[in-house]
């Protein structure tokens, strides 16, 4: 299953939607529809499988621009914790 990418606005937020893998392929419409919203967008990845190490590396970027992560699973969270730290270094 390919990342699927949902763009939608509640509440005055822009909420994106990711479902499947998502990979190095997806990772240039992810930043786009992120980063080009006027105030951080929340990111609903409860459908989220997998990520590679591009993907990963994405949400750690929109993360630290404000973004919010829901739904992020647990070892996603742990990968970006691993990539941030070596960052810092």
């Amino acid at each position: 299953m390919v990342c699927r990418i949902e763009v939608s606005q509640e509440e005055g937020q822009v909420v994106v939607r990711l479902a499947g893998r998502l990979g190095e392929a997806q990772v240039g419409d992810l930043l786009e529809a992120c980063l080009r919203t006027a105030s951080p967008p929340r990111l609903e990845l409860d459908d989220l499988i997998s990520a590679d190490a591009m993907g990963v590396d994405a949400l750690l970027r929109i993360e630290q621009r404000g973004g919010q992560l829901v739904g992020l699973p647990q070892y996603l969270r742990l990968k970006l914790n691993d990539l941030e730290r070596d960052q810092g270094r």
